[in-house]
């Protein structure tokens, strides 16, 4: 009964056609064997980092320490070959472990590095080693009286049972899920491009400081721009404040209370407001009642957030709010999302705090109204686009979680 019981155990949710026989239990080091090839770092191979999570990569200069080696040309590095599997005993559970995707290099003689024995698949042992029932198991081997002298001596290392199907289904698995790999990253590089194409929008379809008109102009628009403030796109302008949150009656109402947290950085129309206040909420703090088709600025820290809210809301102190606008909603909310990171930009930091009475004098140009919607449904089209394909991106990593959840034991 108990070996039934194991079979079935050793049997995945999730397999390929043809597939039925139980995994097989197997030590790492029938599959593994150490390389421990230590030299000074050469042409052949480079000095790299083993970064958490990425893996062998060349040195940036967050990971570049070679400033504080004396004599780089006899220092003994630990060499690697595509396909090594690599660990760190002290950094297991923030993702130093896993695979050579590189090629041939030298690393700090502080990792483990492992070859393939040729048995197994190596892009299988790449993603079944670092799975955290596995990572546990290390830890288990671990060694050293404080954290900073951990170790998992390669002789326990090898020790580790864990279940194998045959290499035929390895390889299925591992060109499977390398293809679901390569489409995620092709949606990503897509999706970064269509954020990069954006940024470039916003400078070139809104007329540089001391210009008129802009760079990329719709058809049949020739009208210089007209000099303005930013305070001058609405008639309205309220700040807000925080009901005390100690006080029960003031909170869990219908009335949305916006704070700084709640806005994402480039999500100018679907933020999502988190916390309600009550009518006594409002009459017995500093926040206002805002009325619908309001822009919300952030003053505080956070400045650069800008969102337009279609329904009645309140926010924190750490807001001003443009009502009862004078320009074309969708084009307002870019025009002040532009100039507040325009300024980010100039500063070369983000600015940490302003006042609303500043912000309402930044100088700002305006085009006719005719322009102005056509400038706000293009980016907001735009930014739709860029929506779907965050989506489609995130279904992606959603399927590929739950994939290795349900195709491996």
């Amino acid at each position: 009964m108990k070996e039934k019981e194991d079979k079935k155990q050793n049997v995945p949710k999730r397999r390929f056609p043809g597939f039925t026989e139980p995994w097989e239990q197997c030590r790492v080091g029938d599959l593994l064997v150490e390389r421990n090839e230590q030299a000074p770092m050469s042409d052949e191979y480079p000095l790299m980092a083993f970064i958490a999570n990425e893996g062998v990569a060349p040195k940036g200069d967050r990971y570049d320490r070679s400033a504080l080696v004396t004599d780089t040309k006899k220092k003994l590095y630990k060499k690697t070959e595509l396909g090594d599997f690599i660990y760190s005993s002290n950094n297991l559970e923030t993702g130093s472990i896993g695979l050579n995707k590189y090629g041939k290099a030298s690393i700090s003689p502080v990792y483990s590095i492992f070859q393939p024995t040729g048995i197994a698949d190596a892009d299988f042992l790449g993603r079944r080693l670092v799975r955290k029932d596995f990572i546990n198991s290390m830890v288990k081997w671990r060694q050293g009286v404080i954290y900073g002298q951990w170790r998992i001596h390669e002789s326990d290392f090898i020790e580790i049972v864990f279940p194998v199907p045959t290499r035929e289904e390895q390889q299925k698995i591992g060109a499977f899920l390398d293809a679901l790999d390569h489409l995620i990253t092709l949606h990503q590089r897509k999706l970064d491009d269509l954020k990069l194409l954006k940024k470039g929008l916003l400078q070139k379809m809104f007329p540089k400081n001391g210009e008129k008109v802009p760079e990329i102009r719709f058809p049949g628009f020739t009208d210089d721009w007209e000099q303005r403030r930013l305070g001058d796109i609405a008639n309205t302008f309220k700040g807000g404040g925080t009901p005390k949150t100690s006080v029960k009656e003031y909170w869990d109402g219908t009335l949305p209370w916006i704070q700084s947290s709640d806005l994402l950085k480039d999500k100018l129309f679907e933020n999502i407001p988190n916390k309600f206040i009550t009518e006594e909420g409002l009459k017995n703090s500093a926040t206002k009642l805002i009325e619908a088709n309001s822009i919300a600025i952030v003053t505080r820290v956070g400045v650069g957030k800008v969102s337009f809210f279609p329904y009645d809301y309140a926010t924190s102190q750490d807001f001003i709010s443009f009502s009862n606008l004078n320009v074309d909603p969708k084009f307002g909310t870019y025009l002040c999302y532009r100039t507040l990171n325009h300024i980010n930009d100039l500063q070369g930091s983000a600015i940490k705090g302003i006042t609303g009475e500043s912000v309402k004098l930044f100088d700002i140009t305006l085009p006719n109204m005719i322009e102005q919607k056509q400038i706000g449904k293009f980016l907001y089209q735009f930014d739709h686009l860029i929506t779907l394909h965050q989506r489609k991106l995130d279904n992606l990593k959603l399927l590929k979680k739950g994939l290795l959840q349900e195709m491996f034991v």
